[in-house]
């Protein structure tokens, strides 16, 4: 009687697609066998829900997702919506079980003489069972299977049906349905459909929106009113007239609801989807990136991509919207997307890692004069760039090597205009390296210099000598600890006898970050932009968090801030960008050949490095290059990339407590202007 009943069904569900003869040639025992084959129980897969990225904030940056899908219990939405979707889908659906043939023959003999399809022959326990298997299914050939015209498909589904029945509700399946249902426009589920055509809730949706919504289950592309606002109102009044017929709704709110406008377009609200539509593009890759490295998230990158997109993760990040948006009216001031040269900004919190702002010339995208490279981050991450040369900033890590040695501020060491370093030697972690032709200048002040004035003049025959007597092994293990290395390799940054002049390539947030590591008195933390993950359930996933440890003496890290923060005061290479009463540290930093030029400063609240640079193979020379839509005459860390980092800083730090730096030891100080009589003060011994 159940295989009878079973086959019967199938075809009559189906809407006769398969004529009834096509039963004829299946022998009982192969329909018994497919009936028998299926397990008693169905499992259906939890839906896909959207995850979302936050800012530090709390307001949204992006929403991700493969179905648009934020599910809701029965008791949030409205009644009349569960009774127009009953009504014009399954209106026994209280009163029968897993199938309900009366209803499938009223279907059918209704759909025949209308001339087209206006009531469904499935119930909405048959149809639930279809969403779950389609949902559920992973490959193409999945997916046709669980969709294809067969009786086998119909039977599976009436089986499946039985189970779901004897396990669930009615008021349970219905609850499953209404947010299992492709609501079209890419919208899944009745809370998110609501939102996108009314921008209401599901709680509030009135008698013709919810009868719009209930008809467009059945063909959610062919009755989209977007696509076809006729036959979408077609559509919603058959839901209308249904609902009438079975006496859901008086005659005068159905004619109330006939009048009504299908949709009013300037009210619906389109969630877009990804990082190329959030409002900071190139952060949210970088977040997604971190997100897909992090095996919490599922055993391979596929697996934890697939996750982020439908297990309805909440994200919170580091950014910060004002200091973003400060971060980005500066770029806005200095640069413009059409100029020849870039310019990017990093912000990050000292003490913390938290990357508090990204932000760059060129806007995302693929256009012209757009770019989807970030040239904040490593080369490793999703459309990262891989940096510059950092030029003289590295200078800052042959002070704090010097320092940490014993080396006192005071140290003085003659430093001519130019120096032969022909084969001079330099130690280095595994050996001695040197260069055979090395003949260095400087383009700034020469003489008999100490480290504080050979730090604001940026003298380069200064530091190539400091260097020499720190030893190139005591910089390159400063700067590692300090979070630097090549950021197109991921190896060490090499170290080559002009190391203190600049090496390799990095990145505005791993230079903003190693300076932020002075700011908090030697503290190093791993940049941070993931700060919270928590699952649908509300559950915390497990993640990096913060990551600090001290990795220099606060006493050298607050040597390295006294010497920084005088490139900062009149007469240094960065005093004219010093501004309110702040204590801040500087350093310049300019290329060979002017391919880029940086300013990395820092106080004790905020790090920031900006770079102005040629990001365009064949690179050339910044020289007659525009920024800001003008030719660049001469560029300098300090005049080009200088008024980016001034400018961020000072919205940036706008509204945040002044902090102090921490003076240094005395005997780290010395005496920067001794007597012409004193001997220079020689360095300690190490080792």
């Amino acid at each position: 009687m159940f295989i009878g009943v079973s086959a019967l069904s199938g075809a009559l569900a189906a809407g006769l697609a398969i004529p009834f003869a096509g039963f004829a040639g299946q022998g009982s025992a192969q329909v018994a066998a497919t009936v028998e084959s299926l397990p008693k129980e169905f499992e259906s897969e939890a839906p896909a829900v959207r995850s979302r990225i936050l800012a530090a904030d709390g307001t949204l940056i992006a929403t991700l997702y493969e179905q648009n899908r934020v599910p809701v219990r029965l008791n949030a939405v409205a009644p009349i919506m569960r009774k127009a979707m009953i009504a014009i889908e399954d209106s026994r659906f209280y009163e029968h079980g897993a199938l309900d043939l009366k209803g499938t023959l009223r279907a059918m003999v209704r759909n025949s003489t209308g001339g087209e399809v206006q009531q469904g022959g499935s119930s909405i326990t048959q149809q639930f069972v279809k969403m779950s298997l389609v949902e559920k299914a992973r490959t193409a050939a999945e997916r046709a299977k669980a969709t294809e015209v067969s009786y086998e498909r119909k039977i599976t589904e009436l089986r499946y049906a039985i189970a779901v029945e004897s396990e669930y509700s009615k008021d349970e399946i219905l609850e499953k349905y209404l947010n299992l249902a492709n609501f079209g426009a890419g919208t899944y589920g009745v809370q998110t459909a609501a939102q996108h055509y009314f921008r209401t809730t599901a709680d509030k949706l009135t008698l013709p929106q919810a009868a719009l919504l209930a008809g467009i289950v059945k063909n959610p592309t062919g009755y989209n009113p977007a696509n076809d606002p006729a036959r979408a109102r077609a559509r919603r009044d058959v839901v209308i007239k249904r609902m009438l017929e079975l006496g859901v709704i008086t005659v005068h709110q159905a004619n109330e609801a006939l009048r009504a406008p299908v949709i009013d377009e300037s009210r619906v609200e389109p969630v877009p989807n990804g990082c190329a539509n959030s409002r900071y593009p190139f952060y949210c890759d970088y977040v997604v990136s971190k997100l897909l490295a992090n095996p919490a998230l599922g055993a391979t990158v596929k697996d934890r991509d697939h996750y982020l997109k439908t297990g309805g993760l909440l994200i919170r990040t580091s950014i910060d919207p004002k200091i973003q948006a400060a971060a980005q009216a500066s770029i806005a001031r200095h640069s413009r997307p059409t100029d020849s040269s870039i310019a990017a900004i990093t912000i990050v919190e000292p003490g913390t890692g938290l990357v508090k702002a990204m932000v760059q010339s060129k806007p995302y995208g693929n256009g012209r004069h757009q770019t989807n490279y970030n040239y904040n981050v490593e080369k490793s991450y999703a459309g990262g760039y891989g940096g510059f040369q950092n030029g003289s900033t590295m200078k800052a890590f042959t002070i704090a090597a010097a320092l940490a040695k014993g080396i006192p501020m005071d140290y003085r060491i003659n430093s001519p205009e130019q120096i032969d370093l022909r084969n001079k030697k330099f130690r280095t972690c595994t050996g001695w390296t040197r260069d055979p032709t090395y003949q260095p200048k400087n383009s700034t002040h020469s003489g008999d210099l100490t480290m504080v004035e050979a730090a604001r003049y940026s003298t380069n025959t200064y530091f190539l000598q400091l260097s020499e007597r720190t030893g190139l092994c005591a910089i390159g293990k400063v700067a590692g600890k300090l979070g630097m290395y090549n950021a197109q390799s991921g190896e060490p940054l090499e170290q080559v006898v002009s190391m203190t002049l600049g090496v390799g390539y990095v990145t505005p947030l791993m230079l903003s970050n190693a300076y932020a590591t002075f700011a908090a008195r030697g503290k190093y933390c791993k940049p941070l932009v993931v700060t919270s993950v928590r699952d649908k359930a509300g559950r915390p996933v497990p993640g990096p968090g913060l990551d600090c440890k001290q990795v220099l003496s606060r006493q050298v890290a607050d040597g390295v801030n006294r010497v920084l923060s005088q490139v900062m005061m009149p007469g240094g290479t960065g005093g004219h960008l010093r501004f309110g009463t702040r204590d801040m540290g500087g350093k310049t930093g300019t290329i060979q050949q002017n391919l880029a030029v940086w300013f990395s400063g820092y106080t004790p609240n905020l790090a920031a490095a900006a770079v102005v640079a040629d990001a365009s193979p064949p690179y050339k020379n910044l020289m007659n290059q525009t920024l800001n839509g003008d030719r660049i005459h001469d560029p300098t860390g300090s005049g080009t990339a200088g008024p980016l980092w001034e400018s961020a800083m000072q919205g940036a730090l706008r509204g945040l407590p002044v902090e102090r730096f921490v003076a240094p030891p005395k005997k780290m100080i010395g005496n920067p202007n001794p007597p012409p009589d004193k001997k220079t003060p020689k360095p300690k011994p190490h080792g």
